[in-house]
């Protein structure tokens, strides 16, 4: 291996997330990551204070580094923790009326490759957006204009979030990040998507009617 890629599930801010990133940038680094894996690169969160101090364990680990600090996912609509609300017709979530730059996580993986594999974002932190704001309630609005579905957001509270969800470890982290990110801190967009890759990055629009089927019930 040349480089290793390193996330944390489900967030870089449970407090086990920097000890267990820091043991295993230790033992690559006694196991010769400077001859053999030189480059670790890191998948984190914008505007987390606790994913810093994981992007700080990587940066002093002896190898070199890039750090990609990714916006929520487009495909948490569609594939992960919020399809089941989608579904439902209601986003019920403690947003108010925060906008997002949401981002395509094709396009992480792709920033990701570069990372990876050439020496293009070495030693550089990336901020990873889509190219426009959006609310929950024009997520909400995009994808009804997809499918034709009747999908509307409702703001909850934090605590009502952890009494709705299913898998309650997963909401209190969510609980956890709507309550400490999702405050404004991001409402802002990057061009570093279109500089890495060379062509704008995808809008939410567009993924929409691209995943229209996820959301066909």
């Amino acid at each position: 291996m040349g480089a290793v890629y390193v996330t944390s599930h489900p967030d870089l801010m449970v407090p086990w997330a920097a000890p267990a990133i820091r043991a295993f940038c230790e033992r690559a680094v006694a196991r010769g990551v400077r001859r053999v894996v030189r480059r670790v690169v890191l998948l984190s969160g914008r505007g987390e204070p606790a994913a810093a101090v994981s992007e700080r364990v990587v940066r002093a680990s002896g190898a070199e580094w890039t750090v990609l600090r990714a916006s929520w996912f487009f495909q948490n609509f569609s594939e992960d923790f919020l399809l089941g609300l989608v579904l439902d017709g209601e986003i019920a979530l403690p947003a108010g009326e925060v906008a997002e730059p949401f981002v395509d996580a094709d396009e992480v993986t792709e920033v990701a490759v570069v990372a990876l594999t050439t020496d293009a974002l070495a030693g550089r932190t990336v901020e990873l957006t889509s190219p426009r704001l959006l609310t929950f309630a024009g997520v909400a609005a995009e994808i009804s204009s997809a499918t034709g579905r009747d999908v509307h957001y409702r703001p909850v509270s934090a605590r009502e979030l952890v009494r709705l969800a299913t898998a309650s470890d997963e909401a209190a982290v969510l609980a956890e990040l709507f309550t400490r990110v999702l405050d404004g801190r991001n409402s802002a967009v990057t061009a570093d998507v279109a500089r890495v890759l060379g062509r704008p990055a995808r809008d939410f629009a567009d993924y929409a009617r691209a995943a229209a089927g996820a959301w066909a019930r």
